[in-house]
């Protein structure tokens, strides 16, 4: 999906409508008339929660590049586009509208909340292909799955578990009593935006598209 920019333009189109969708829903919460089947975290944050939140994920970020430099790991990141780098921004919120916002146990305490929040995260994790790698076509055709067990991936694998873990703290932490996803997808677009000066900084800048 990464080299086909009509595929990423399409998924861009798609996201920012659902993004309009959550806006009007947390516009409706602003007005006093929410919604009655509004969308998941459509409720106010303040501006303190979103800064923390980011400061939060741009720590994780650091501890990932310099964990990269370390290990002599640096070298082994994937080229994205520029265009590539657009979706990831977007992308963020749908999936924390997916994961913090529909993905959450709730009204059975918060041992089962958090044990819900480990396996989601696990979930999130495993989702990234740090650890596989699909080769060949489609799912119905000649594609295969293909185990891809580097320090890299487990490196890599172990940074996105830890980030799902963090979306999910800002999500439910006491900075945020309106259980709002403003923290949460401020703290993965600044991360994503992070691993994009980064790429940049780098030369994992493959082109526009």
């Amino acid at each position: 999906m990464t080299d086909n920019p009509l595929l990423l333009i399409l998924m861009i189109a798609a996201s920012l409508y659902v993004v309009r969708l959550w806006r009007s829903d947390y516009m409706a919460a602003q007005a006093g008339h929410p919604e009655p089947r509004a969308l998941p975290g459509a409720t106010s944050a303040s501006l303190l929660a979103c800064v923390i939140a980011a400061l939060g994920a741009l720590t994780i970020l650091a501890a990932e590049t310099i964990g990269e430099i370390r290990l002599g790991l640096s070298s082994q990141q994937s080229s994205i586009t520029v265009l590539f780098g657009i979706y990831t921004l977007v992308a963020a919120f749908i999936e924390e509208l997916i994961f913090r916002g529909f993905i959450v146990i709730e009204g059975r305490g918060h041992v089962i909340r958090w044990l819900g929040i480990a396996a989601a995260s696990v979930l999130f994790t495993l989702l990234h292909p740090f650890l596989w790698t699909w080769q060949g076509g489609w799912l119905w055709s000649d594609g295969r799955l293909e185990l891809t067990l580097t320090p890299k991936g487990w490196f890599s694998t172990a940074m996105v578990l830890l980030s799902s873990l963090w979306f999910y703290t800002v999500r439910f932490a006491r900075f945020n009593p309106h259980h709002s996803l403003l923290p949460c997808v401020t703290a993965h677009a600044t991360k994503n935006l992070g691993v994009f000066a980064v790429k940049a900084a780098q030369g994992f800048i493959g082109g526009w598209w």
